[in-house]
């Protein structure tokens, strides 16, 4: 006899009210993943600078790393409705601020690399786009809220394929804006579309788990760093996951500062925008695939057994100066990301108690990507300044020149194959430790808390409601709305 697996239910209960978040946090997305693209897209273009680039990309990695605590307080502390609320409306009042700068700053002052003009509206930006960190925190919180244990990574693989729609939409849409409008269609449609978003959320009633019993972790109010610090030690392996994923991300810096000027090097900003367009349908593919078939019973080995692969890929797609291979292992990247973003969360909702999820996850996020912006201040100028002279005219240009390349492409190609040897080690190592075997039993052991009420159920009205009370029973009880219920929100939307 045979059992049937589980499958996702996104037209009823808490599942559809999931289903609404998630499109919310779709749009909200492609909205900051829009601007984010387009700065760093606009600015190699007006100043031609790497150097520029990489401070960009540093600049957004530090402020991902020293927010990350205290959005999880916030997002443990406050309703989760009313966090991805301000998310929106913080970050569509910032959009409109750099509009107004954009429209009145002449022209000259933005293609001067040293102009504090032009870095000033940057970090503007960045911190519009870095507010919307607060729903990647709140997301896999609302995961472990809304929907049921045995289909929660089934529904991580769903966050997975709207991250790869909104890097298909983004990447179209930054790269034609820019290119025939420089910012100020971007700052006009972003503004618009995050009105838009909070109108739609203002319809959708999210409830709440009941309040947490005191527990040995503190159960502290906030941030509480003593406590998340308690909670993370008690899993076993789970340190030595966050630290693991923190060099990966030390290494993964290299393409947060590099990769926009190796594939400019290639092919024009059109093109490169509509390339990466085309390879986000792969992140479609795969998280629609984890949403399928699921992880399995060791999310933990599928973490790192994706992580061999990706670096592995990361050592060969850069031997030509290519676009194909480039293309191929971008390919490679963009169809597994999924699985290793899907395990990672699927762990923490698994050996994290609910209230504390969200300032694990903060914190997960401040310690993972702590060495990054190191890796992309420092490595843009080291890049600029020693390894494109070694490979133009140096000695890298005389002994592998040859049959590598020279130049200030093959400079960037010669660091991203040092960095995917680097990332390879480190990962079969971890594949080989104690740590890893611990955590993996950890997670078989761990209990299937459900924080919230079944999906089939409509949330209680009460005082663990963070919108209004549920309408009278009829019809449409349970849909998670308010007023007439709107179409189905289709997976592939989703």
């Amino acid at each position: 006899m045979t059992t049937t697996a589980p499958a996702l239910d996104l037209r009823h209960g808490t599942q559809r009210v999931f289903a609404h978040l998630l499109a919310s946090t779709l749009t909200v997305s492609v909205v900051n993943f829009t601007v984010w693209f387009a700065v760093t897209f606009w600015v190699f273009l007006e100043t031609r600078s790497i150097m520029a680039t990489g401070i960009i990309a540093g600049i957004f990695l530090a402020a991902t790393s020293l927010t990350g605590i205290p959005f999880g307080g916030i997002v443990d502390h406050f309703g989760k409705k009313a966090v991805l609320q301000a998310s929106a409306a913080v970050s569509a009042t910032i959009y409109l601020g750099c509009l107004g700068t954009y429209l009145l700053v002449p022209a000259e002052e933005f293609r001067d690399p040293g102009s504090p003009v032009l870095w000033a509206f940057v970090v503007a930006l960045m911190l519009g786009v870095i507010t919307g960190n607060l729903r990647t925190i709140a997301l896999p919180t609302l995961v472990t809220l809304l929907v049921p244990a045995p289909v929660r990574d089934r529904a991580n693989g769903l966050v997975g394929t709207a991250t790869g729609v909104s890097f298909l939409v983004t990447s179209v849409l930054s790269g034609l804006l820019v290119a025939f409008d420089g910012m100020r269609s971007v700052l006009v449609v972003a503004v618009v579309a995050l009105g838009a978003s909070l109108l739609h959320l203002a319809r959708v009633r999210v409830p709440s788990a009941p309040a947490a019993a005191p527990s040995a972790d503190g159960g502290g109010r906030g941030i509480d760093l003593r406590g998340t610090l308690q909670v993370v030690r008690s899993v076993p392996g789970l340190p030595a996951l966050i630290v693991f994923t923190c060099v990966n991300n030390l290494l993964g810096g290299v393409f947060m500062a590099l990769m926009d000027p190796y594939g400019l090097s290639l092919v024009s900003v059109q093109a490169w925008g509509l390339l990466w367009g085309a390879l986000s349908t792969l992140v479609i593919i795969g998280g629609l695939l984890v949403a399928r078939t699921g992880l399995g019973s060791r999310p933990v080995r599928t973490l790192l057994l994706v992580n061999a692969v990706l670096w592995t890929s990361t050592m060969l797609f850069p031997l030509q100066a290519s676009i194909v291979t480039l293309t191929v292992g971008m390919a490679v990247f963009m169809l597994l990301m999924p699985y290793a973003e899907a395990a990672e969360q699927t762990v923490l909702q698994r050996v994290v108690p609910y209230h504390r999820q969200g300032r694990v996850f903060g914190f997960a996020q401040s310690v993972e990507q702590a060495a990054s912006p190191l890796t992309a201040f420092l490595l843009a100028p080291v890049t600029e300044l020693v390894v494109v002279p070694f490979m133009t005219d140096g000695a890298g240009a005389r002994t592998v020149g040859p049959w590598f390349g020279t130049g200030a492409d093959r400079a960037i190609a010669l660091v991203f194959v040092v960095a995917g040897l680097l990332g390879l080690v480190l990962t079969l190592a971890a594949l080989a430790s104690g740590p890893y075997r611990r955590l993996s039993t950890a997670y078989l052991t761990a209990p299937r808390a459900e924080p919230a009420p079944h999906a089939e159920h409509a949330p209680a009205p009460g005082p663990h409601t963070e919108h209004a009370p549920a309408p009278a029973p009829g019809p449409r009880t349970g849909d998670g709305l308010t007023g007439p219920a709107p179409d189905p929100v289709p997976c592939a939307a989703a």
